[in-house]
């Protein structure tokens, strides 16, 4: 009754209206994530499925160019991407082979092959100079021979021990790292608790696309887009100078060598969208590895 009388049975009503509105959204969005997951899903299997035949494709390319020229058929024995669980799986298969002392050779090879690993692989020297930057294993018995190259690798190093030299934060996510994505238009950044994101700043900027004309107009339009994009970059620059380390910059081919100074890893990255989207984009294609078979 005096619910009624102040006017509060009606605010009570709408208040239960609101909660059941807020459940029902709530089930809703629940279900877009998880499509948007399932999605996530396919799509990396299909992508998996087009670079196997891709790999399979540039290897069949390659041995028909050189049976041509009449060269050495010298070709990796396969290539594939691997990522999430069957990276893991390939990973843990690598770090159960034992042999004897100094019989498992693990490299990092950014660029020159060192001559201790010309000395193990003598011709196939040739394959890995193709597959780098790549971390290599091999055992004595030649039972394992690849290169990967991993998202976030380590320094060059030649090691030979009992085991490989396998550390899983130059292949997964973990522990603490910010991933920054940046477009001449867009910039999008994660800091990151392995799997997942702790905290997000993303932006766009005004910057004009391609212009048709020539002369005197074209080169006006082009000096108003270069200074559009410089000063995107400067306020990418700020919301940089705060990011968690280790910090993996990745985006367009053309701006990384801006950021190889901060960054700890660049890597061009093809990612479309609005920020947070395209920041997802990303960061799934950045945490991926080639895999090639010696």
């Amino acid at each position: 009754m005096l619910d009624r009388v102040l006017g509060r049975a009606g605010l009570k009503e709408r208040i239960e209206t609101l909660e059941e509105e807020k459940s029902s959204l709530a089930a809703q969005l629940e279900a877009a994530e998880e499509r948007r997951s399932e999605a996530v899903r396919d799509r990396q299997a299909a992508e998996e499925t087009v670079n196997r035949l891709e790999d399979r494709v540039t290897e069949l390319e390659d041995r028909v160019s050189r049976a041509e020229s009449g060269e050495r058929d010298l070709s990796f024995r396969g290539e594939t991407t691997l990522r999430g669980d069957r990276l893991k799986e390939v990973l843990n298969r690598l770090e159960s082979v034992r042999t004897d002392t100094e019989g498992a050779l693990t490299a990092m090879i950014t660029d020159t092959v060192p001559e201790a690993v010309r000395d193990v692989l003598g011709d196939r020297s040739a394959l890995v100079s193709r597959a780098a930057p790549a971390l290599l294993t091999v055992d004595d018995e030649n039972l394992v021979a690849v290169a990967m190259r991993p998202p976030a690798p380590p320094a060059t190093f030649v090691e030979f021990d009992s085991t490989f030299r396998i550390e899983r934060e130059w292949f997964l996510p973990r522990g603490s790292y910010t991933l920054a994505l940046v477009r001449s238009d867009l910039f999008a950044m994660g800091t990151y608790e392995g799997e997942h994101r702790v905290d997000f700043e993303g932006f766009t900027s005004d910057v004009k696309g391609d212009h048709s004309k020539g002369g005197f107009s074209q080169a006006r339009f082009e000096r108003r887009r270069d200074q559009q994009i410089e000063s995107h970059l400067e306020k990418v620059r700020t919301a940089l100078s705060g990011a968690r380390e280790p910090l993996y910059v990745v985006g367009e081919s053309t701006l990384l060598p801006e950021f190889e100074a901060e960054a700890d890893v660049t890597k061009p990255v093809d990612a479309t969208g609005a920020p947070r989207e395209a920041l997802a984009d990303a960061r799934d294609r950045f945490w991926k590895t080639a895999l090639y078979r010696l």
